[in-house]
């Protein structure tokens, strides 16, 4: 069995410019990825893509991005050889964190070694962009600006040392209603360029002061549960705090780990699903 790490994704900046002639939305958003990751296994079969979890909610067929990315790569380079794809699930489903998608880019990356395909991780990330649009900068890792639906991935600093706490309601959050809600002229557009600056600078202040997501009040307004994680959030202590991804999972950045039971604790008194974790930020090289 081959295991390789799928670790989860936050938003730092997620903008909306315009929807695109294939109905696509024309997004430019920097990701990070963090210390909370889903394990994948992989272990080779004569024949066929089986999908083993225990989550009840992920599904073990054609839907789940892990089987897509198995099946695009036995269609592309004509593997006749199958797989069992574990998925040992810590990332919520669902949560605006690119679950599936990591999960997907992981079976890329390990079905790579397995297979001895011997792709690059540019190669690999262009066939992510076709199984869904935070494949490729999962494929990547670490710290990246990700353009047009998310394809386009530029590399950047990893922000400053700090914890993140991350809370998701017991609610899921329709992405395409979000979408569908969202209007550019009343959005609430993030400085990319700025955070981009903060990145460089390592400056944590100017981190915080330009996180930014401008389908975050569509959803506030849409699911109220989100809106009241963030205030209490806010008021536990976090330096700041938004929401990733179309939510409903809502993150704070710290920098005082004494801070962190304080808030980790009064969270968890209404939030079932409350996670401390670190930055990862850096990109991990290719197995």
């Amino acid at each position: 069995m081959l295991y390789v790490k799928a670790p989860a994704k936050i938003n730092l900046t997620l903008d909306v410019l315009h929807k695109r002639p294939d109905n696509y939305h024309e997004i430019e958003m920097i990701m990070t990825t963090v210390d909370l990751a889903d394990r994948i296994g992989l272990k080779a079969t004569e024949s066929g893509i089986y999908i083993e979890s225990a989550d009840r909610f992920v599904p073990n067929d054609s839907r789940n991005l892990a089987y897509q990315a198995a099946q695009l790569l036995k269609d592309t380079f004509n593997i006749k050889s199958g797989v069992i794809i574990s998925l040992d699930k810590q990332i919520p489903v669902a949560a605006g964190l690119a679950g599936g998608s990591s999960d997907a880019a992981a079976t890329l990356k390990g079905l790579n070694q397995l297979w001895q395909l011997n792709l690059s991780l540019d190669e690999l990330a262009e066939l992510g962009a076709k199984i869904g649009s935070d494949v490729s900068f999962c494929v990547y890792g670490g710290t990246a600006l990700a353009k047009g639906r998310g394809e386009i991935i530029q590399e950047l600093p990893a922000p400053p040392n700090c914890w993140v706490i991350l809370a998701k309601p017991t609610i899921g959050v329709s992405t395409a209603e979000v979408y569908g809600a969202f209007d550019a002229r009343k959005a609430e557009h993030p400085n990319t360029q700025e955070m981009i600056q903060a990145l460089s600078d390592g400056d944590y202040n100017a981190m915080c002061a330009n996180l930014g997501n401008a389908l975050e009040s569509v959803t506030l307004n849409l699911y109220p549960e989100v809106a009241q994680i963030k205030e209490q959030m806010k008021k536990f202590g976090a330096d700041a705090v938004l929401m990733s991804g179309s939510g409903p999972t809502v993150f704070g950045l710290v920098q005082q780990e004494a801070r962190i039971p304080r808030i980790y604790n009064g969270l968890r008194g209404f939030c079932a699903e409350v996670y401390a974790v670190r930055l990862i930020g850096e990109r991990e090289p290719l197995a």
